[in-house]
């Protein structure tokens, strides 16, 4: 079975983390809030879309998952890989992503991780920040994995897939 069609008892988990150039409120970084409405209402209605982190909010800026008030964590589910994908890469998204460079600090370890998740689970934060320390540490595995090297649901034992993303969207700095 392809690894795309495991059905529904599995979704994909993602997880992504920045560190602002500057805080909320900094003319630097306003395009990126300035959008964040748009871009999250897009996710909501994309095909495949389950989650998303957020607060009351409605956003996932406010969310301080560590002691740095500068780091943003965003995290979803989706119902494969592919609606996934599309949203990142082959939408209105992709371009605000592309200017991420302007808002974030390089960042020196993985900053983008996805893995399986049983269908109605909700990933935490912590479990979200732990598949990030293990695709570092370990690079992609069973456990944390990339768009460049996805892996099967578990039960499959299909090779992992490169779904051919943008080169400069690879989930490293």
């Amino acid at each position: 079975m392809d690894i795309s069609t495991a059905g529904a008892a599995w979704h994909h988990a993602q997880i992504n983390v920045g560190r602002m150039v500057a805080p909320r409120g900094d003319a630097s970084v306003a395009p990126f809030f300035d959008a964040l409405d748009r871009i999250n209402a897009l996710a909501d209605q994309s095909p495949g879309f389950i989650w998303r982190l957020q607060s009351e909010s409605g956003n996932a800026t406010d969310v301080q998952a560590t002691s740095d008030p500068l780091l943003l964590v965003n995290m979803s589910v989706w119902a494969d890989a592919e609606s996934l994908f599309e949203f990142v890469y082959r939408s209105a998204h992709t371009p605000e992503m592309a200017r991420r460079r302007e808002y974030f600090e390089r960042y020196e370890t993985a900053y983008q991780a996805l893995w399986w998740v049983p269908a109605g689970h909700v990933p935490s934060v912590d479990e979200g920040l732990s598949r990030l320390w293990r695709l570092d540490r370990y690079g992609p595995t069973r456990e944390a994995f990339t768009f460049k090297a996805r892996f099967p649901a578990p039960g499959f034992s299909d090779p992992p897939k490169d779904m051919q993303p943008d080169p400069w969207c690879l989930g490293r700095a």
